[in-house]
């Protein structure tokens, strides 16, 4: 079974539940409803736990649950076609976590996770694109730097702005930095402050159905691309990482300090690194 191979591969990062810090509930839909910011999120996943606490005692009452969440919740999704699932809720009583409510480390070994939309085997068994596609020193660092499953889902699922990040700084440094480096300070903190602008970048599209890159269009989704031509600029070497940070520039003004940005971001992280012992 891949599972039981993966964890047995000393290599294996687990970027599900990495520690007990943060998680990431992507796959189960948490950031695919059309309202998925940090307050509305903790208001659904708050509730829906307690929900889940207070009346499932055994698996007859699933339904039950289910029935309660989907008739309550507002259900309306940016993409049709990537279903929310109605067991993801926090795991821990300080929040930190987010995961399946169904799974058996949450229900004294019991696992309920055949009640729901994908079944206990997909939900065992899958990896996501960020396991295969991020290298060991990607994975590592991300893990390092953000204690926010909030902004950790975010970032671990982005493959392109992860990748695009540290291309730009180990092209700077002339190598791949080192994560026992990087999650030490200053640097822990310039990472992260440079991950942070998924959640304050001053050129994001404010439109619903946008995420990243993607855009949706009920069961459709595009890859967004951005129009240098009409801003008088050829295309950005920051184009992924704008992309990924769903950039809309109305002007050639603001795409040149957008560039600003994310420099100053890749020198500060170089300066600091290089001066480190």
């Amino acid at each position: 079974m891949q599972t039981e191979k993966a964890k047995s591969d000393c290599s294996f990062i687990h970027l599900c539940q990495p520690d007990l810090c943060k998680s990431c509930g992507a796959c189960c839909g948490l950031y695919n409803y059309a309202d998925s910011g940090r307050e509305a999120l903790v208001r659904r996943l708050r509730w829906r736990t307690a929900l889940f606490h207070e009346i499932v005692k055994d698996s007859e009452n699933l339904e039950h649950f289910s029935n309660l969440i989907r008739g309550t919740e507002d259900q309306t999704r940016r993409y049709e076609v990537i279903y929310c699932c109605e067991y993801l809720g926090f795991l821990d009583p300080a929040e930190k976590r987010v995961g399946c409510l169904l799974h058996p480390l949450q229900n004294q070994g019991r696992d309920l996770r055949g009640v729901s939309f994908y079944g206990q085997e997909l939900c065992d068994g899958h990896f996501c694109p960020s396991y295969h596609y991020l290298s060991s020193e990607e994975k590592r660092t991300l893990i390092a730097v953000i204690d926010d499953w909030y902004l950790y889902g975010l970032c671990v699922t982005d493959i392109d702005l992860v990748k695009a990040y540290f291309r730009l700084v180990s092209d700077g440094l002339f190598a791949t930095p080192r994560p026992e480096k990087i999650k030490m300070e200053p640097m822990r903190s310039l990472v992260l402050k440079f991950f942070e602008l998924k959640l304050v970048w001053p050129y994001r599209d404010p439109a619903v159905n946008r995420l990243g890159k993607y855009y949706f269009d009920g069961a459709q989704y595009m890859i967004d691309r951005i129009d240098y031509e009409a801003l008088g600029c050829e295309k950005s070497r920051f184009d992924p990482i704008f992309l990924s940070l769903s950039s809309r520039f109305k002007s050639r003004e603001e795409l040149l300090a957008a560039e600003k940005i994310i420099q100053g971001h890749v020198d500060a992280f170089i300066e600091a690194y290089s001066s480190c012992s």
